[in-house]
């Protein structure tokens, strides 16, 4: 069985459809590029693979199990809009706290080795309402990696990022597909996402209009992918 499976995925928002019928699956150590417009359905369609929200119809699985399942969610990492953090927290005790709720057994250690690789070490006692955009986000980053999971969700990672930070980051994401992690980013930076993906799935107004292996021709060219089906 694929660490993700989606199958017959509807999503209504009242009379709306936001998702259309939506399917595929992802195999370990594989990474999906998750690509559409402003408006697509990708934030919706990764909100639902992260529990946060439920289909209308269809289902989904994620590591063997349903989305709502508790051990579903200690397989997930999710970094997204909503970044997840604590203001009136350190950036060591949102790491260190996130640690204990997924149970790690050295919840300090692990939140200090991800300060470090994310470069957040030298602000660990800082508050992070006090941080920059980029560092937050860095602290996401460190975040959704925290625990080891087995499937990352990353909806628009690279945002507010530096050169460096982005180069970090990719370097993670490339590590955790060496070491058989399964990951789906959705991002409008599409060079620094096709770099990474395995695959591409292309929404096109709540549809799958595109799902297959990234071709060396959408590298050379970001724009091919919607230029071949965006209007699908």
């Amino acid at each position: 069985m694929n660490p993700v499976e989606v199958a017959g995925v509807w999503k209504f928002y009242g009379d709306y459809p936001a998702l259309r019928e939506v399917g595929f699956a992802v195999e370990a150590g594989a990474c999906l590029a998750l690509l559409g417009r402003n408006g697509a359905g990708k934030t919706t369609l990764l909100r639902i693979l992260g529990g946060l929200a439920r289909p209308t119809r269809g289902s989904v699985t994620v590591c063997g199990a349903g989305i709502r399942d508790r051990s579903t969610r200690r397989a997930i990492g999710i970094l997204g809009h909503g970044i997840s953090l604590y203001d009136e927290l350190s950036a060591f005790e949102n790491l260190h706290l996130f640690a204990r709720m997924y149970g790690l057994a050295d919840p300090q250690r692990a939140a200090m080795e991800w300060l470090e690789r994310t470069g957040l070490e030298r602000v660990r006692d800082g508050l992070v309402r006090e941080f920059s955009r980029g560092m937050r986000q860095r602290l996401a980053v460190a975040r959704a990696f925290l625990h080891e999971p087995s499937v990352l969700l990353l909806d628009e990672p690279f945002t507010a990022l530096d050169d460096r930070a982005i180069a970090l980051l990719q370097k993670l994401l490339r590590d955790a597909l060496a070491a058989g992690r399964t990951i789906v980013i959705s991002t409008h930076q599409l060079r620094e996402a096709l770099e990474l993906a395995t695959h591409v799935a292309l929404l096109v107004r709540g549809r799958l209009a595109h799902s297959g292996v990234r071709g060396a021709e959408m590298l050379e060219d970001t724009g091919w992918l919607y230029r071949h089906y965006g209007e699908a």
